[in-house]
């Protein structure tokens, strides 16, 4: 088995259009004394963001736009690093400090976790539609969590993020790596891994800044394919409790600090909460809707047009990948 200094370390940035963030993605994870390799694929733009991450160091791979998936993308990515360690993160999120890599692995490192997630702290000029998310989701305190915690977290037991995570291959390779998905690659991997024993590990010590400023609509479509894909893949979350209680949960404490802070944007926040509610709702309920209503109210239009969708005939849900590639995994057998 190697030690902790033969293990190698990847870092996927999966991009789009993304030149004007790589001066802040990319140095700090060239300079992280893990001496990783750090390839940016790129689904085709043309702005330049090829030719950029390349001066500053990175190595670089293209793919077409319809063969891009959160998911397969992600996994073709690390299947092509083969390293001991896989690193995703998102150009939008900026690394703090040149350390930030060596302290999100560190539980991988030693063996605690076969996961790890950093802590997001808002950008800044950030508002606090954009802050307080962060706040609610990442806390200032570390945590170890495994399957037996789902009592206690809920559907928060399984949550992570691709905008900054960290996995152990071996780890990846036991359930079969990202699978192909409109959306949340990161939940349904931590979901199967944790099934299977694994423990995740989020680490506020490691910190990126990454926030967004959605406006209602944009919810309501983030929101709706998320309730498309959860519906989807019932059988990987049904045991982890309702994951609507972590909205009325966030709900409450968001109301909160608004009536403190910030009263005058507590009928936004009601409107908010009702696009993302209405969105979610509806998207539970159109996983067999027709494809051009799909396109219409989901995030991400290219997902259905993408080689992914289209080859298939429609989204399979992951058990049902898992399957066909005659991969029975004990993983999906909890109640």
């Amino acid at each position: 088995m190697k030690n902790q200094k033969e293990l190698s370390v990847g870092v996927i940035v999966i991009t789009h259009c993304a030149k004007k963030h790589l001066q802040h993605c990319l140095p700090p994870l060239l300079n992280s004394s893990l001496n990783p390799r750090v390839l940016l694929v790129n689904s085709s733009s043309n702005d330049g963001t090829v030719e950029e991450a390349e001066r500053l160091g990175a190595e670089t791979l293209v793919i077409p736009r319809v063969e891009f998936n959160h998911g397969t993308t992600r996994e073709m990515a690390r299947n092509y690093l083969g390293t001991d360690i896989v690193v995703m993160i998102t150009p939008d999120a900026y690394p703090v400090g040149d350390d930030m890599l060596e302290k999100l692995v560190q539980p991988l490192l030693d063996g605690r976790a076969s996961i790890a997630y950093a802590r997001q702290i808002p950008h800044d000029g950030a508002g606090v539609f954009e802050s307080f998310p962060r706040e609610f989701n990442y806390p200032p305190q570390s945590q170890l969590r495994g399957i037996e915690d789902a009592g206690t977290y809920g559907a928060y037991t399984f949550f992570c993020s691709n905008s900054c995570a960290a996995y152990v291959n071996a780890a990846l390779d036991e359930i079969g790596g990202f699978r192909s998905v409109l959306t949340g690659e990161d939940t349904l991997a931590v979901s199967l891994m944790l099934q299977r024993g694994h423990r995740i590990a989020y680490v506020a010590e490691a910190e990126v800044k990454h926030s967004h400023e959605y406006t209602l609509m944009q919810e309501f479509k983030r929101y709706f394919d998320t309730g498309y894909y959860r519906k989807l893949n019932y059988e990987l979350f049904r045991f982890q409790g309702d994951d609507e209680s972590r909205g009325q949960e966030y709900l409450k404490a968001l109301l909160r600090h608004l009536i403190r802070v910030k009263p005058h944007l507590v009928p936004y926040a009601i409107l908010q909460t009702a696009a993302k509610w209405a969105g979610y709702k509806l998207g539970r309920m159109s996983v067999n809707a027709p494809v051009w209503l799909l396109k219409k109210l989901s995030n991400q239009d290219f997902y259905w047009t993408s080689k992914d969708f289209t080859e298939a005939g429609r989204a399979l849900p992951v058990v049902q990948q898992i399957k066909a590639k005659g991969q029975v995994a004990e993983s999906i057998t909890i109640p």
